[in-house]
């Protein structure tokens, strides 16, 4: 039966179009063709189509055959009312395994990436290779693998993984994370999962922690972070937040710009965001500049780098690396069924918060507002 089964979706998928028309569709839609022996357990399709039925534009439509041949027309036209093109995969199918390339790199951050392939083989419920990439990686090598497998799809974590998703074949899916941001030509028009927190987020957590805030101070390099900070004005718009942003190019220039800041910022409305730059939030120098001076003026300071909290800011926001994981896998999973939404870079959404208690006593915050749930508390109790 499954053979006979598996010829109908096959005459099927040419009578209802190839893969590659469903990339224009807004909405992908997966025909599931099964028959009554098939649906034998509570939530099978779901397992068998790895959760792809769960993903947000994708419509799974079950189509059921009582008697195969007979049916076979009554199919088409099924398929031919519903007013698009299907992908069709067969009940006891899948979508194929997945790669994760992730950097070769010792502790901590091994542990870091380890977590992020959990979350991955949690929600994907395919089979995932993973391959350690160093930094004298072999492209040629993983193509070669990838295509042994039948690997269509990748996802791949940082600095080392991306580099190496970016010298693959044109026609595999890639989707990037546990990086801050891309240039132009890494990813190749794929989904990017910045570690760089969601501006939203950051400001609904400082207005829930800070309610009497008003305008938020931020020092940006631009090449960095030009695209978060055009999200970041959008977010401070709808939190009622003036966004005050100016952009520096080199230390000696950020550290200028933090002196104006303090010089003429009033603590009672105001707070300073220290974004993950390299150049405009240097640890060494600008860092004990900014918390020296914000804790003489009495002015929150919150971050987008955990490690900065135990040093002294009020808060930050850090990933939650399984659940990073499993979003990757979900784009992943939409990428192989054809899936378009959610193309190019997307800030962090899977946070964590991390909190300093003694922060915010100096700052006289609203009791209320430090009895919030925190992930993390400094100084440690």
């Amino acid at each position: 039966m499954k053979n006979r089964l598996l010829s109908l979706i096959g005459a099927c998928i040419l009578a209802c179009g190839t893969p590659g028309d469903v990339a224009a569709a807004s909405t992908t839609r997966i025909a599931v063709i099964y028959t009554d022996a098939d649906d034998t357990t509570p939530g099978s399709f779901s397992g068998l189509l790895g959760g792809i039925d769960g993903l947000p534009g994708i419509e799974v439509i079950r189509l059921r055959l009582s008697e195969p041949d007979a049916d076979m027309t009554r199919l088409v036209l099924a398929a031919a009312n519903i007013g698009a093109t299907l992908r069709l995969a067969s009940a006891g199918g899948s979508i194929g395994p997945i790669a994760v390339l992730y950097p070769d790199i010792g502790e901590p951050y091994r542990s870091v990436f380890s977590k992020i392939i959990e979350g991955i083989e949690e929600k994907a419920q395919t089979r995932i290779s993973s391959f350690a990439v160093g930094s004298n990686f072999n492209p040629q090598s993983i193509s070669s693998e990838l295509k042994r497998q039948d690997i269509r799809v990748v996802i791949a974590l940082g600095r080392n993984g991306l580099k190496a998703a970016s010298a693959l074949d044109r026609d595999i899916g890639v989707v990037a994370g546990g990086v801050l941001s891309v240039q132009e030509n890494d990813v190749r028009s794929g989904t990017i999962l910045s570690l760089a927190p969601d501006p939203a987020l950051l400001f609904a957590r400082l207005k829930a922690l800070s309610p009497k805030t008003q305008r938020v101070h931020v020092v940006y390099e631009p090449r960095q972070n030009t695209w978060l900070l055009k999200l970041a004005k959008e977010a401070a718009r709808l939190q009622g937040i003036e966004l005050l942003a100016q952009e520096a190019s080199d230390l000696k220039a950020a550290a200028a710009v933090y002196q104006g800041i303090f010089s003429s910022a009033d603590p009672r409305r105001d707070a300073l965001w220290l974004p993950q730059d390299s150049t405009t939030v240097e640890e060494s120098v600008v860092l004990p500049l900014v918390l020296q001076e914000s804790w003489a003026k009495g002015m929150p300071v919150f971050s987008s780098n955990v490690s900065h909290v135990k040093r002294g800011v009020l808060f930050a926001l850090y990933p939650n690396n399984v659940e990073l994981g499993r979003h990757l896998a979900s784009s992943a999973l939409g990428l192989a069924g054809g899936s378009q939404a959610g193309k190019g870079v997307q800030p962090l959404r899977e946070v964590l918060t991390a909190f300093n208690t003694r922060t915010a006593s100096h700052l006289g915050l609203p009791r209320a507002s430090m009895q919030q749930n925190f992930d993390l508390i400094f100084p440690e109790q």
